[in-house]
């Protein structure tokens, strides 16, 4: 279903019955990577699929978007289905949305759960600043006359060779997701209060399990799982044994 959040059409799904559960989806994909776990939880709670703005059938942002921008979408999103308070479940660039969810408005959130969550940002190095002078010395020479087309070849060239996945293939949402990737959401987590959750599998590429450390550290009320085996998407790797952990923690949120 379609429905208008701040000016942008925005795709959702709802069904089940029970206590609210949201689950908000990684970078790159949709509510559809959650198709195998939706109807599952939908046996026992009410669940909300979105599809973030820029990703799916949802509209893109109109410009660059941070966290608080799609945190204050998704409030909107509750509001508008007339939701107060609900689980929420957040995968990888989820889990940005839902740390700043529940530190910032946590009257919204009854229960937290990351899975293989984003937010923390790591330590940077020599290389990242050799890549980020190297990038605004060629998008300055690009404002040179006569040098724009060779430029801005060279600056395709070094983003393709520099660049991660997600960046070079973000296309409209490259502004988008070059400021959420240096967002660091860690001041956040000692005002996250609720139960929390954090999912994550041993072989995740994308996320490292020191990050996952520190989110168990910082937030108060946090237990740590991990997957032996699976990787960034461990409700699709580790079904039963992500339900195991996932299922009881909703249901002691939950009504009877």
């Amino acid at each position: 279903m379609l429905i208008r959040i701040n000016g942008l059409e925005t795709y959702y799904t709802l069904e089940g019955e029970g206590a609210p559960v949201l689950l908000l989806h990684g970078w790159g994909v949709s509510n559809e990577s959650f198709a195998s776990l939706a109807p599952v939880l939908a046996e026992r709670f009410q669940v909300l699929r979105v599809d973030l703005p820029g990703f799916g059938w949802s509209e893109g942002p109109p410009v660059a978007w941070g966290s608080a921008e799609y945190r204050d979408h998704v409030a909107a999103l509750l509001d508008g289905l007339s939701i107060g308070r609900a689980a929420v479940l957040g995968h990888s660039f989820g889990g940005r949305i839902a740390i700043r969810l529940a530190a910032e408005q946590p009257a919204r959130v009854a229960r937290l759960v990351l899975v293989a969550s984003a937010g923390l940002r790591a330590p940077r190095r020599w290389r990242y600043y050799v890549r980020v002078g190297t990038t605004k010395l060629l998008k300055g020479l690009c404002r040179v006359p006569g040098c724009g087309g060779f430029c801005r070849r060279a600056l395709e060239r070094w983003a393709g060779r520099v660049g991660s996945r997600d960046y070079r293939k973000a296309g409209a949402m490259r502004p988008t997701l070059v400021r959420l990737v240096n967002e660091d959401l860690a001041p956040l987590l000692p005002a996250v209060e609720v139960p929390t959750l954090i999912l994550w599998g041993d072989q995740d590429r994308e996320v490292g399990q020191a990050a996952m450390e520190t989110l168990t550290a910082r937030i108060r009320n946090a237990r740590l799982v991990v997957f032996p085996g699976a990787g960034h998407f461990p409700f699709l790797d580790a079904p039963a044994e992500f339900l195991n952990a996932l299922l009881p923690f909703l249901a002691e949120g939950g009504r009877p």
